[in-house]
């Protein structure tokens, strides 16, 4: 079991704004038979729906300010996922 925790940050010089803390939980298994190896990994094992990478700058929608509006703009993380490999050493 893999725990990856990134703490709030500050956005931007004056840290009037933060993003927010991260918390994922990853779960694998392994085996290896010979020159075999297997494994599986299950990716955000709860689902978390945290931002992975946050930003804050100015953007514009069709109809807002041509300065655009301030605020926060998110990369989500993935959602859970199941990912088996194998290995076969030469």
């Amino acid at each position: 079991m893999r725990i990856r925790h990134f703490a709030s940050a500050p956005l931007i010089e004056d840290n009037s704004q933060k993003s927010d803390a991260t918390t994922l939980m990853n779960l694998g298994a392994y085996r290896e038979a010979g020159r075999l190896r297997l494994g599986i990994d299950v990716l955000n094992l709860f689902n978390a729906r945290d931002p992975d990478i946050s930003y804050f700058y100015a953007s514009r929608l069709r109809g807002e300010p041509a300065g655009g509006i301030d605020d926060r703009h998110i990369h989500p993380v993935e959602p859970r996922q199941v990912r088996v490999t194998a290995r076969f050493l030469l």
